[in-house]
């Protein structure tokens, strides 16, 4: 039996104990609590792709509640919603601003601070689109990772079209106010001139829209359906998988998600790697190097 006077000297000694075992944890973390935000448009992105970025962070040795404070806002869909939540999360004064997918998204983050280290995850044309000043030295606070090629949508034709050999009407589905579009249309445009391809573009800025003009492209008889996939367009990506199937209507998109929600196929980069990615340049960033330093870098294409 442990007396009084026994018991308080093994509360004390634990007492002192515990201080030292949170500052070796402390200095095992790096010696202090870093904070992240991430700024989505697609509704549920904390549910999908931002997954990989917070696993990749804990596989460099941040956890949350010991050494890292994670913050998230979404848009839900809803783009004139960005501007306000990147003020709000830059509020917070984090150590880094983490653009979910899209330009959209990077362009509201980068247009909250100058002086906040800001990474963009999936930016068709960041140098185009004035987010950079150039992909080897971004210059200012902003960097990250471009998932889109303009070299990649003959190649995405192509193999639609091995589907279809004997048919040239093809549909092109896209959302008119991602910046990145217009600049995949025309490669389109030059890659079905050189294969004596028609292609008819639809254009939606809305779910809604979105449906209808499949329903159009079946219609037109077009014989396979090209998405140039966009944060609108990606968030519904099952609605549409489910449409042109009933609609008998092949599908080419960007991402491997869209085949996993039931698309035929996809020809681009792995966005789930790309998210890996980002969290590396978070952790660099977070380790004392300058985003104007960081090169953006171009995620490979697979099918």
């Amino acid at each position: 039996m442990i007396g009084r006077r026994e018991f308080i000297t093994l509360i004390g000694s634990a007492a002192a104990a515990w201080p030292l075992a949170a500052r070796a944890q402390q200095q095992q973390s790096g010696g202090k609590s870093h904070r992240v935000s991430f700024l989505a448009l697609v509704p549920g992105e904390d549910a999908t792709l931002m997954k990989a970025l917070l696993k990749r962070l804990h596989e460099l040795g941040y956890r949350e509640g010991t050494n890292l404070i994670f913050e998230y806002r979404s848009a839900e869909g809803h783009p004139e919603r960005l501007a306000p939540l990147a003020m709000e999360l830059i509020q917070a004064k984090p150590d880094v601003l983490v653009a979910g997918f899209g330009t959209l998204t990077a362009n509201a983050a980068k247009a909250a601070t100058t002086t906040i280290p800001v990474v963009f995850t999936t930016v068709g044309d960041p140098l185009g689109a004035g987010i950079i000043a150039s992909l080897g030295r971004p210059g200012g606070n902003v960097t990250g990772l471009t998932d889109q090629a303009r070299d990649v949508q003959g190649k995405r034709l192509q193999l639609l079209l091995e589907l279809i050999p004997a048919k040239k009407d093809i549909a092109v589905l896209l959302n008119p106010d991602t910046p990145f579009s217009q600049l995949a249309l025309e490669e389109a445009k030059t890659a079905a001139e050189h294969g004596h391809i028609r292609l008819h573009v639809f254009e939606a800025r809305t779910a809604d829209q979105i449906m209808d003009r499949i329903m159009e492209a079946t219609k037109e008889s077009a014989a396979g359906l090209l998405i140039l996939e966009d944060p609108l367009i990606y968030s519904i990506r099952g609605k549409i998988a489910d449409l042109a199937m009933r609609s008998r209507l092949p599908t080419m998109g960007v991402y491997r998600d869209s085949v996993e929600a039931g698309g035929l196929m996809s020809y681009g980069p792995d966005r789930r790697q790309i998210y890996r990615q980002a969290a590396e340049y978070v952790d660099k960033i977070l380790k004392g190097a300058k985003p104007a330093d960081l090169p953006v870098e171009h995620q490979p294409n697979s099918s």
